[in-house]
Parts: structure tokens; C-alpha cells; sequence
């Protein structure tokens, strides 16, 4: 799939997120980035010869923020194209993966764990 509609079915399922959660998102950049790089993957814990990554949030989940918290650079969401696009060959396959990945990432910025994420079906 060509970048430019890889992107256009990134922003679709940003565009998608329904309220009460999409407000909570004012302070969040949406990133889309070709690959992660073997030095994010170790500190993740991954081995890159195996893993890879379809989505990464970056940031200060909000369960965590106290009344003191300002002045931080935004957080950020990344979906890499490569990894995406290597796994899901159909658009409406890898248009799934997509938001599944966007909501994943989310539910990080709520303050979720990997395994509570996982737990739901994400």
C-alpha cells in the first residue's frame, strides 16, 4: 500500500475515536513513522531479530498526572507503516489493525497496562 493512503486510513481512525475519549486527546500527537528502530525495540524489552512494533505511546498517562502537571511536551502516539504494512495485505484488513493499534495506544494514555490492554482484545 502506498504511504499517502496508509495516512489517509491513519487519520480515518483517529478521525473515528468517539467522545467521551476523543476530547481527553487535546494534548496528543499523532505520529506515523517508517520503522521502529532495533535500539526502541531492546528498550522495550524486544528482541529486533523477532519483534517489531505496530504502535508506540509515548508520554504521561493521564491516571498519572497530579494538579501540578504543565508544561510538558505533548504526547505522542506513532503507528509505524512498515511493520503494518508487511502483516495485513488487504486495505480493509490493515484498516482494522490500524485502529486496533490507534485504540491500543490510547488505552495507554488512559493509564492502562499492557496486560489490562491485552485482557480487552487489544
Amino acid at each position: 500500500m502506498e504511504r499517502r493512503r496508509f495516512m489517509d486510513l491513519v487519520q480515518e481512525a483517529w478521525d473515528e475515536i468517539p467522545e467521551p475519549f476523543a476530547s481527553k486527546l487535546e494534548n496528543v500527537v499523532l505520529l506515523v513513522e517508517d520503522e521502529p528502530t532495533p535500539e526502541l525495540l531492546r528498550s522495550l524489552g524486544l528482541n529486533p531479530s523477532r519483534d517489531t512494533l505496530f504502535g508506540l505511546y509515548r508520554g504521561v498517562p493521564l491516571a498519572q498526572r497530579g494538579a501540578s502537571f504543565g508544561n510538558h511536551p505533548p504526547d505522542t502516539i506513532t503507528i509505524f507503516y512498515f511493520p503494518l504494512v508487511r502483516r495485513y495485505r488487504t486495505e480493509n484488513k490493515l484498516r482494522q489493525e490500524i485502529a486496533r493499534t490507534i485504540v491500543h495506544e490510547i488505552a495507554h494514555h488512559f493509564g492502562m497496562s499492557e496486560s489490562e490492554i491485552r485482557r480487552l482484545g487489544y
